[in-house]
């Protein structure tokens, strides 16, 4: 968390501080990221920046949870306009969900970015949510309608649950590492996920 130098920062420098250091991270992911860059974006000292913030994961940790609470605060109103049937309220949400990266193209990187993150920092970015997207899953689908469904509501919530955890770690490994815009990856990853969740359909 940042230290009270930085909460009594000017709100502008704190938002250059913020939006440089979201940039890096969401370009080149966490290992690959340089905090001299992003002292130099910003035009501050390396010693600054680490009285602000304890060390480069602090920084790190800091700006997925801002932009992760930016990102609820935005979505949360289009929440109760999802439809009910559980297949289209997936792919409503989808939908909602990835034209929020292309709105918010350097804060959606640095989401598609922790997504793939692997070895240490990926061990402690599950710990640091563990359970919580889980939760956020099983409340979206609360209400949904399942009466068109033959299985157990709670096992159907589960099974795509699970199909989604998979796809959308598959879809970014494969999706996102060249150059293709956020605009096309939100088009490939709906019409990919809706042939999908059709089969899942046709199969519960």
């Amino acid at each position: 968390m940042p230290s009270r130098v930085f909460t009594e920062l000017d709100e502008k420098k704190q938002q250059k501080i913020i939006e440089a250091s979201i940039k890096e991270f969401g370009t080149y992911g966490y290992e690959n990221s340089s905090t001299n860059r992003i002292v130099k974006e910003c035009g501050i000292s390396k010693g600054s920046l680490f009285k602000y913030f304890e060390n480069k994961e602090d920084l790190y940790f800091y700006l997925i949870d801002e932009v992760a609470m930016k990102m609820s605060e935005s979505m949360t109103p289009e929440l109760a306009k999802l439809p009910k049937d559980v297949i289209e309220r997936i792919i409503a949400y989808s939908t909602l969900e990835t034209t929020w990266y292309i709105e918010n193209p350097d804060m959606g990187r640095l989401m598609i970015q922790m997504a793939q993150e692997k070895g240490e920092i990926g061990k402690k970015i599950a710990e640091h949510y563990k359970g919580s997207s889980t939760d956020t899953y099983k409340a979206l689908m609360k209400d949904a309608n399942y009466s068109n469904l033959k299985n157990d509501k709670e096992k159907v919530i589960d099974i795509v649950r699970w199909l989604l955890q998979g796809f959308n770690k598959d879809f970014f490994e494969k999706n996102t590492k060249g150059r293709k815009s956020l605009k096309k990856q939100k088009e490939d990853y709906i019409a990919q996920l809706s042939e999908y969740l059709d089969i899942m359909r046709n199969i519960l």
